[in-house]
């Protein structure tokens, strides 16, 4: 790559490197982008061998200018979550812990366990590092504020019914199906566990305790024996929330351990002196980085999206990150107040810290263990395809394609892949057949892979000014492409890579149920893979895969097929008709639980459809 052009500006920004196809590959930030990116065009034996590797497939470098070091900061952050520039750490271990949600937008609110993407109108508390310790902390929470857990399914039945649940009967729901409690009482109850679970502990204490003696003091007995044992149960979660400091520490404790490779990260939610929350991940380190520069990324993927707990008003490290001015700005402006963020160095914060980042010892260990375990079973597997089915290369991307249907209907097509001999489930795609009639799997084997490469080859030779920012669905071509079955599914891949041109680039291959046999082109007879190797257990796993993904799609088709199916042969009810009338009137169910002047109520229906439709439902 060669210097850029003109002059670099020595203002603060965020640049961008690119390969020979635009696609960015790695993105940074910088107080001064001149001597930043001039670093990079250094005698190469004098950087990191990773930063040279960079540069080295690098093929062009631009910078966007902003005005000050958060901007800068901002801007990465979100350039970094656009492309996943592939020299960039990398978030390895996103695994999704379990929260507590409290569904604050509903009438009759609820608590559950909740993972994956948070929602408005929820409030969230944990994270929980395992699913026990969150249901355990719920049954105990559930005796002392009997809010429901119930799906609105489960509820709206019961309201149906009049009949409560079991929960009600053992007192762990007060029954606001049935009308058992009063909104404002039940309203209560959500105010008291929320203040609870964010650590306001002591006030609801205070608040029962107040209660029970009122209530012993008008000799309501069975009443206050019902408070206690509702105190028992707080006590019981509380001597399980660790104290770490005094009422009014309110902090995030960041610890870190790291080898070469992998950075692991323990996070401690502190709120009013109490652990009442813990999270943990993998960075992976592509790109030559110090403590400090990976901190950066650390605080983004703690903070780019709204915390469940809110922001600290400390953050407690073991160093001081890079952007220390911009990141301390970043997080006041979110908080609303000051942030600080400090490496502890006495007392109890340092105490505390100091376990964190044991935590986060014992988890790279433990991770180091995995990936040896996973990395060398996989390495042997991977290269003993390479030697096996004659490929040119180790075959770090396996696509693998089978079909599913019945009797020629709701015919589908599966793609998945595995990189690096992980399963890469984002790159899994599905097909609808679409020109095969009846049931022939040679047919729709050719059109899906025709349709998958075809889409490479046409992203592949567009020019560069035209792809976008981002790779398209199919712009990898595999390194061995494995379809389900044997010599005749086979020939129909040899052909279809040809046909395309592509025979020279795209390996094929073909794994037999029957036997286990693997097919290559050119040989009448099966590879042989030991019963017990790891290559032959990656293409089973690979091909099981592919048969459940492709079974999924296809169960999911038939269903839908035949719920909509009832409405078939209703005179004037086209498909245009029939999608409205099931959208508008919630599916199937609705429109046969419909009355006939419903039906005539929709404008757009005609009277003589209305009436064929509620005739045809009731037959």
């Amino acid at each position: 790559m060669q210097r850029p052009s003109g002059i670099i500006p020595d203002t603060p920004g965020s640049y961008q490197f690119r390969d020979s196809s635009g696609r960015v590959i790695y993105v940074g930030k910088a107080l001064n982008l001149r001597s930043r990116i001039s670093s990079y065009f250094a005698d190469p034996q004098t950087l990191h061998p990773r930063t040279a590797n960079m540069v080295a497939a690098a093929q062009k470098v631009e910078w966007i200018e902003v005005r000050n070091e958060v901007e800068a900061l901002l801007l990465e952050f979100s350039l970094i979550k656009e492309h996943r520039p592939r020299f960039n750490i990398r978030l390895q271990d996103d695994k999704s812990f379990p929260f507590l949600a409290i569904t604050m937008d509903e009438e009759w609110p609820r608590a559950t366990v909740f993972r994956g993407k948070r929602k408005r109108g929820v409030r969230y508390f944990g994270p929980y590092v395992h699913p026990g310790a969150i249901r355990d902390t719920l049954e105990h929470l559930l005796r002392t504020f009997p809010v429901r857990t119930c799906s609105n399914n489960k509820f709206k039945e019961h309201q149906r019914l009049n009949r409560p649940c079991l929960l009600f009967h053992i007192e762990k729901c007060s029954g606001p199906c049935v009308g058992e409690v009063s909104k404002g009482d039940y309203s209560l109850h959500i105010q008291r566990l929320t203040k609870f679970l964010n650590g306001d502990n002591q006030e609801v204490v205070e608040h029962l305790e107040k209660e029970m003696m009122e209530l012993s003091e008008r000799q309501e007995f069975e009443r206050a024996a019902k408070l206690r044992d509702r105190l028992t149960a707080i006590a019981h979660v509380l001597e399980k929330q660790l104290m770490v400091g005094d009422a009014a520490d309110d902090m995030d404790v960041v610890g870190i351990a790291e080898d070469e490779f992998t950075a692991s990260v323990q996070v401690f939610f502190v709120r009013r002196g109490r652990v009442i929350g813990r999270n943990g991940f993998s960075l992976e380190k592509v790109e030559d980085v110090t403590t400090a520069r990976l901190l950066d990324r650390i605080f983004e993927t703690m903070y780019s999206e709204e915390p469940a707990l809110g922001v600290p008003k400390i953050v407690l490290v073991p160093t001081e990150p890079e952007s220390l001015g911009a990141i301390e700005s970043w997080l006041s402006e979110i908080r609303g107040t000051a942030v600080h963020v400090r490496v502890p160095h006495r007392g109890d914060k340092r105490e505390l810290h100091a376990t964190v980042s044991h935590n986060a010892e014992q988890e790279l260990k433990r991770h180091s263990m995995r990936r040896a375990t996973d990395h060398d079973s996989r390495t042997r597997a991977l290269t003993e395809l390479q030697v096996a089915l004659r490929l040119p290369q180790v075959p770090l991307r396996i696509e693998c394609y089978d079909m599913a249907h019945l009797h020629g209907t709701d015919y589908v097509g599966s793609m998945v892949v595995l990189e690096d001999g992980l399963p890469s489930k984002k790159e899994y795609r599905r097909f609808k057949i679409k020109d095969v009639a009846g049931n022939d799997d040679y047919a729709a084997m050719r059109e899906v892979l025709t349709r998958r490469l075809s889409a490479y080859v046409k992203e592949r030779d567009m020019p560069v000014s035209e792809r976008g920012t981002t790779p398209g669905r199919f712009a990898y071509a595999p390194q061995l492409l494995l379809v389900d079955g044997g010599k005749g599914q086979l020939s129909v891949a040899i052909d279809v890579v040809q046909s395309l041109g592509l025979a020279d680039e795209i390996p094929v291959a073909s794994l037999a149920k029957q036997f286990e046999q693997v097919f290559i082109p050119g040989l009448d007879t099966p590879v042989v893979l030991g019963r017990t190797s790891d290559a032959l257990f990656m293409l089973q796993v690979i091909r099981d895969e592919a048969h459940r993904f492709a079974n999924t799609f296809h169960r999911k088709l038939r269903g839908k097929r035949m719920k909509e199916g009832s409405l078939d042969g209703v005179s004037g009810l086209g498909d245009g008709r029939r999608k409205r009338l099931l959208k508008e009137l919630g599916g199937v169910p609705g429109v046969k639980s419909a009355s006939l002047d419903q039906l005539r109520a929709l404008s757009w229906l005609p009277e003589s459809v209305a009436i064929a439709v509620f005739e045809h439902l009731r037959r």
